[in-house]
């Protein structure tokens, strides 16, 4: 399978508590190719868990739309969004614990993961083994996942994500517990699905390091996409509904409140503070569009 992309339109998602709702996404807006490789960073509680959940159906929005390939998620019965994880859509949740049998061989933890597409028509299944070659395990397929060391058990929880072959594959805080060692050796396995596969990988991270290692990072800020990183240069983002927020250093000199004028006079754009320049030159902008090439 290659790679699926995916869409969010306008994606808002509200927990409903008695103390109170809680609005966890307020409008997310973005695209991701087939075949790309994309860190969500951000604070915690600054809704990326919450997105990638939504991208593997754990949840559906509250309003939005968000699109798997050619899939309108919200539009999914929940047998077609379990077929549709356990085929096209591989998910590694928090922890390589939860992902895996910790009595069980890595063979049969892989075996267990293909089931579903096992059997459906015109899926073709790689060998046990060979998957667990793309993630660094090759050889290890007797042994049992409590004998691995934390590094070789996340990158083993990897090796169940994608045994049936899908077009995307989320993940969930994969180095959050590793020293730089294990780390390295992660991010190392999901270059190498990524480029011997095409797969489409959504990674949630805390750790920049991970995100400047992907290409591409989305700062998920405040339940919004609040700018984005590619090839160690960063942007802010133009939402859907025409808002951009504004990096944090630059909040600390110009707080919410403050007025810009857009001056478009140099052939670029400059915001103006409050109708004065900011400096000598304004706040200059160097605007690309959002599917220019990186």
């Amino acid at each position: 399978m290659t790679g699926l992309a995916v869409t969010c339109r306008r994606v808002v998602h509200i927990y409903r508590a008695d103390a109170g709702d809680v609005v966890a996404l307020a409008g997310v807006d973005l695209h991701i190719a087939p075949g790309e490789m994309v860190a969500f960073v951000g604070p915690s509680g600054s809704g990326k868990s919450t997105l990638i959940a939504l991208l593997a159906g754990l949840m559906r929005p509250s309003a939005g739309r968000v699109g798997i390939g050619t899939y309108d998620m919200g539009k999914l019965s929940d047998a077609e969004i379990s077929r549709l994880r356990g085929t096209e859509v591989g998910v590694v949740l928090q922890g390589a614990a939860r992902n895996l049998l910790p009595y069980a061989s890595l063979h049969r933890n892989i075996w267990l993961a293909q089931t579903r597409a096992a059997g459906t028509r015109g899926v073709k299944l790689d060998d046990p083994e060979r998957i667990l070659d793309l993630v660094g395990l090759g050889g290890q397929g007797k042994a049992k996942v409590g004998q691995l060391a934390p590094g070789a058990r996340q990158r083993a929880a990897l090796a169940v994500g994608i045994a049936a072959g899908p077009g995307l594959l989320l993940v969930d805080e994969p180095t959050s517990q590793l020293d730089a060692e294990g780390r390295d050796e992660v991010v190392h396995a999901l270059e190498t699905v990524n480029a011997e596969r095409g797969t489409t990988i959504v990674v949630v991270t805390h750790d920049g390091e991970v995100g400047n290692r992907l290409g591409r990072a989305v700062t998920i800020r405040d339940g919004r996409v609040g700018a984005e990183g590619r090839d160690g240069q960063d942007f802010a983002v133009v939402a859907g509904d025409g808002t951009i927020q504004l990096p944090p250093e630059v909040l600390g000199e110009f707080p919410p409140g403050t007025l810009f004028t857009v001056d478009r006079s140099n052939g670029g754009v400059t915001l103006l503070a409050n109708g004065e320049p900011v400096g000598e030159q304004g706040l200059d902008v160097a605007a690309r569009q959002a599917d220019a090439p990186v």
